[in-house]
Parts: structure tokens; sequence; C-alpha cells
């Protein structure tokens, strides 16, 4: 059998396996299939099989090379999953791969946050940051080193992926990276070994202000609940927290649980999620927070989804924390994970999830362009359209559509003179070439003088600006030279840090705190007034 033929049959034998699946979960769902079912189900499929067998034969180029494993894996399987809702997804053995690393929450590699930027008009691939305590933080690499060659072979023309998957490996393994840096006279070479590096979901968590904790959650996997209860632990005697959930995709069900644990009740309602073809299965807070109610506020926007908004819901509707931002994506959808043959797999929706005061919140998706459903803000359904649910203290919150937040933000919106100088990376490219010749402490400003020096770096590179562009944006500017000089002399944390205590969103949420606190007294006393009614029912007559 030739290459090809053995890529056909592999593609077939996956796309019936999918359809198998479908036809199992069905007949799971419903009973036996009928009679009139089953010839249904293989008259289609025979169907498929002819249309494929005549686009092989007969189609206008010849089927060759990966032109099967195309048709199965890029057209037939996400066509047939899309008639069903925009998160039942197939994944060919790469993407599934990718899919299991993101939530294990690490990889084996060197460590390092790499992206293509145009370099004397031609694409490189450029070091972002190397990751705190990884084989390329301890060598030395820096922000800002263009990636050459990767044991001798020249990364020229190759994307980001391609260098990242040769410079991941087994654990133990040694790599030889070329490196281009600027003030070097030559090349650098760095022989790296290869080692398990971390992947955090919190990537941020500090004492912001005295007694108060911020935690940045940027996505939800297998080590999330440990990570936020190591991240509570770091702040002794708390007196608030900001919880930052905004751009959060969501990710793993039990582990947003298990965030929610650490700080409701125990016994309270976290999620309930209910199938057709599965019982429903309620998550309560089984530990609980033991008595530890300082206020909370919850950061969010229209980039948070999914786990991420099963946490948001649970702590609004206990009146646990108050919401701040812009309302979120909405997606309450439950996905089951299928490990399907030669190292596929399929995420299939078996479930909606319903927040404790019984909110489904997933946005509409019939008639809506995956484009459409992802990218497109169409902003806030009405809410005289929404059903109304009520917290535990009463207060009103809405069904689909996302969840709206008790304080709306305005978001973050850059002019033409900021996405200038983001889109040619200016920042970076200037910290590379001010901390070569300047040595930067932890007590670093940007004063007038750097302000000066960092005016002539855009006039050296051909960056038109006025007095006024500087002006009208000099907080956010001073704000970001002086992150970006932090990432290169001290490391991604400590340059977002700085970010931190300039952003707005997170500045009013610590300003939200008094009235966070003023919630979670009122919930306490409401929990308080139904207790007593349960103990002596004769008194509420």
């Amino acid at each position: 059998m030739s290459s090809a033929a053995r890529r056909t049959v592999f593609s077939l034998v996956v796309f019936f396996t999918v359809c198998g699946l479908g036809g199992l979960l069905l007949s799971h769902r419903v009973g036996a299939q009928s009679p009139d079912n089953q010839s249904a189900f293989r008259k289609s499929l025979e169907q498929f099989s002819s249309v494929y067998q005549i686009v092989a034969k007969n189609y206008a180029d010849p089927v060759t090379g990966k032109m099967p494993s195309n048709i199965i894996y890029d057209g037939a399987i996400p066509a047939m999953l899309r008639t069903l809702d925009p998160h039942s997804s197939f994944f060919d053995p790469k993407a599934f791969a990718a899919m299991q690393q993101d939530e294990g929450g690490h990889y084996y590699g060197v460590g390092m946050l790499i992206q293509p930027q145009f370099i004397h008009g031609t694409s490189r691939i450029v070091v972002v940051y190397p990751m705190e305590g990884s084989p390329a933080w301890k060598a030395g690499i820096h922000p800002g080193d263009v990636i050459m060659a990767i044991d001798g072979k020249s990364t020229a023309g190759m994307s980001s992926s391609d260098v990242a998957n040769l410079l991941k490996g087994a654990k133990g393994t040694t790599v030889h990276v070329t490196m281009d840096r600027i003030g070097s006279p030559k090349p650098l070479i760095f022989a790296l070994t290869r080692d398990e590096i971390p992947n955090p979901s919190i990537d941020v968590a500090y004492e912001i202000r005295p007694g108060i904790a911020y935690i940045h959650i940027k996505q939800i996997q297998e080590t999330t609940g440990r990570e936020f209860a190591d991240a509570l632990k770091s702040v002794p005697h708390q007196k608030g927290l900001i919880i930052d959930l905004r751009n959060n995709p969501g990710g793993v069900l039990v582990e947003a649980v298990s965030v929610c644990d650490h700080l409701l009740k125990r016994g309270q309602i976290i999620v309930s999620q209910r199938g057709r073809a599965y019982p429903e299965e309620i998550y309560r807070a089984t530990h609980g927070n033991h008595g530890a109610d300082f206020p909370i506020v919850v950061l969010v926007n229209h980039g948070t989804a999914s786990a991420a908004e099963i946490i948001t819901g649970a702590l609004q509707d206990h009146d646990r924390a108050l919401v701040a931002g812009q309302t979120t994506f909405g997606k309450g959808l439950v996905q089951t994970v299928y490990r399907l043959s030669y190292n596929t797999g399929l995420t299939l929706t078996t479930y909606h999830y319903y927040t404790p005061s019984g909110r489904l919140i997933q946005r509409n998706y019939k008639g809506v362009s995956l484009y459409d459903y992802y990218y497109v803000d169409h902003g806030d359904q009405n809410k005289k359209d929404r059903k109304v649910y009520l917290t535990d203290s009463g207060r009103t919150v809405y069904g689909g559509g996302g969840i709206t937040p008790d304080v709306e933000l305005t978001p973050l919106k850059y002019n033409d003179f900021q996405n200038l100088l983001l889109a040619h990376y200016v920042f970076q490219r200037f910290a590379e070439h001010y901390v070569v010749d300047h040595k930067v402490t932890r007590d670093f400003e940007v004063n007038d003088a750097v302000l000066n020096d960092f005016q002539n770096f855009l006039k050296s590179k051909n960056i038109a600006f006025t007095p006024a562009n500087i002006n009208g944006v000099l907080p956010w500017l001073k704000t970001t030279i002086k992150s970006q000089i932090f990432v290169s002399s001290f490391g991604y944390r400590s340059g977002q840090v700085v970010v931190d205590n300039w952003d707005p969103e997170i500045q009013t949420a610590l300003g939200l705190l008094p009235q966070a606190d003023a919630l979670e007294q009122r919930a306490l006393k409401a929990d308080a007034a139904k207790l007593a009614a349960n103990e002596n029912p004769s008194a509420s007559h």
C-alpha cells in the first residue's frame, strides 16, 4: 500500500471513529436507535464515502500528500461538529498534544517566550523574555535577543512554532542556540539543557497594598487550585483581595471549583451541570473559607470565559465578591474530552453549567458565524430580554449573554500614536539599548533624561511624533518604558508589577474594596436571618 493510500485509510478510520462515537453518544442519550435511525446513519456514511471517492478520482488536481487528511481533519469533522455548537471540536494529533500540555501546566524545553518581529525588513524570531528560573534565564538570555540558529540550523524563514518545536525536547538533553544581541560584537552561543518548564496559571500574585492581595489568573488548568491556595497564604493578615480574570479563557472545571472552595462557606453551591446523557451534578464548597470573610473584587472583561465565568458567577451569586469590568464572554457549555484513535481527540459539549442562582449564561450562537461568535462584540444583550435571577441577598442578576458586572468599567483604548509604538515594538527595543549603557536599580524612574533618550530613539527609527503625542499619553508612556526596562533587568513579574500599579482598572478595583466589604456584610446578615428563621420557624409567621 502506498503512503498516500495509508494516509487516506488513516483519515477515514479517524472520521468513522468520530462518527461512531457520535452514534454511541446518541444511542446513550435517547436509548437504542430505531431501525430507521440506524439505516439513515449508515446511508449518511455511505454517501460520504461515495463523495470522497469521486473527489479522489476526478478532482482537477491530484488528491495527494496531505490532502486526504485535510479533507477529514479540516473539513468533514469540523463541519459536522459545527452543526452542534461552537465549542465541540476535533483535534488532530499535534493540536491534541498541545491542548493536553496547556491543561497540564508544564512542558520540557528551555523556557523562553518568543515572537516574530521584523528587523531590518526581515522577519526574525525574537525573545520576548526568558521565564524566571528556566534554563534560558539561568544561562543569561535577554529579552530582545534574536534567535539566529538552533543546533547550527538557521532559523531564517521559520515560524515561531517551528522554532519552539526545535527548542522543546526530552529532559536533560542539550540544545545549542545562537543569538544576536544588541551591544555584542559577535553572535552568542548558549548551550541549554532542557528541563521541565512550569507554566503556572497564576503568573502574578503579590501584596499590592498592605494586607491586599492581587492575584492574576491567566487560565484555569490542572494546577490552578493549588496555586491559588499558595497565593492566598503568601499574604498574611489579609484585608482584601483583587482577583484578575480579564482575558482568562477558562479551562478545567474542577480547578475553578477549587478556587471557589477557598473563598465560599462550606456547603455553598459553586456550580451545577446538567446534560441529557448524564444526571445533574452539583459542586459544593467542601472545605470552605473557615470564616475568612475579607472583601473581594473580581475584574472581568469580554475575554473572561467558561471556567473563569464559573468562578465569577459563584462569587457574585453568593454576594461574596463585587464584580467589576465589562460583561463576560458568555460560555455556559461544558465539554468532555474524548481520546480517539491515532492520538487524536474530541471535545464534545455534554453539559450546560448553571451558577448557584440557576443562571445559564451561554450567549446566543444560533445563526451566528464562528468569526462573529468569537470576535465581534455585539455589545451587552438587552437586559429586558434576559431572565432575572436573585443573589443570596436579593440583588438582581441576569441569565444569558455572559455575566454582567456589578460595576461597569470603561476599558483602556489606545490611540493611533500608542498603536504605532506598540506595532514597532518600540519599548522592547528601547529597553534593549538602554540597559546596555545604563545600570538599572530597583528605584529607577522615568525622568526627563530618560524621556529625552526615548524621543531620540524614536527619531533614530524614523517614527514621527509631536510634543502633543507625547504629553497626551505621558503616564502610560512612562509606565510602559519603566515596565519594559524592568523586564529586561529583573524579569517579567517585576515589569508586570509596574503596569499593575498604574492600570486604571486595577486602581479602581482597589477603591471598590469598601463597597465589596459592604456587600459581604449584607450577605452575612442575610445568611444570619435565614439561619434564625430556619431555627425558629414560628417567628416568621
